[in-house]
């Protein structure tokens, strides 16, 4: 039987118009680690601004900061110097449950490793994020349903992780990341578990979400999918080198 493409979603009008076009704004933002009495900078004045609708790719070699500037991004750390801005709002110095109340509203993971809990069924998993958000048992079973049917993962609802292919549980990740609507929706290497059939069709999921007015930032060194983005970043030893259009 032939599966259906999913359809992207948008946002209610009102709900465009009310939120500022930057969705993210870093301002000359630096991250050093220290251990012991060795300094690593990891990121070194970096300036990034992110739009409402934007598909960026932030590539570059192992070592770079990608990894270190997705996590600023999605306020798992604090840079040592600058500013950050999200969604209006400046978030640079908030203490760590502010900065997890407005993660968990506001930003999607979808991580390499699936992060999917093996003793949940898809559907649980899905719900999980629901769970800690004021909604009614109602709501959070509708919102898992339509996750579902999007990412086409609803054959599988009652399935564990375990008795999914490497492709279905990243789809559940993302139904798990669709569920909640977040603001902006970070990829840290998103096919970076799959072979290339399941990561073509991964890849073309978050284009879907895109042209459903998603903002997507996705972090890649692999240059088979960078060019499913609509904007390149290149990150070279914790410096943007480069900032470009993609047309893809």
């Amino acid at each position: 039987m032939k599966q259906s493409t999913p359809q992207p979603t948008r946002a209610p009008q009102s709900d465009l118009q009310s939120r500022p076009a930057q969705v993210i704004r870093l301002e000359k933002v630096s991250k050093v680690f220290a251990v012991e009495d060795v300094e690593t900078r990891a990121l070194v004045d970096v300036d990034l601004t992110i739009n409402r609708g934007e598909f960026v790719a932030v590539s570059g070699p192992s070592g770079c900061g990608k990894t270190t500037l997705l996590s600023i991004l999605g306020l798992l750390d604090s840079p040592t110097a600058g500013n950050y801005t999200l969604d209006g709002d400046v978030v640079t110095t908030l203490s760590q449950p502010e900065r997890a109340r407005l993660r968990n509203k506001k930003i999607g993971f979808i991580f390499q490793n699936f992060n999917l809990i093996g003793d949940l069924t898809v559907e649980q998993n899905v719900d999980l994020p629901l769970t800690y958000q004021s909604m009614r048992k109602a709501d959070r079973t509708r919102r898992v349903q339509e996750a579902l049917e999007r990412v086409e993962m609803s054959h599988r609802a009652r399935h564990y992780p375990s008795q999914l292919s490497g492709g279905q549980q990243q789809r559940a990740a993302v139904a798990r990341v669709l569920a909640v609507s977040p603001h902006i929706l970070l990829a840290d290497e998103p096919t970076g578990n799959l072979d290339s059939k399941n990561a073509e069709s991964i890849m073309r999921l978050l284009s879907t979400l895109h042209q459903g007015g998603a903002t997507i930032c996705m972090v890649t060194h692999d240059p088979r999918y960078i060019n499913y983005a609509r904007r390149i970043v290149d990150l070279l030893d914790g410096r943007v080198v480069d900032d470009r259009s993609n047309a893809g």
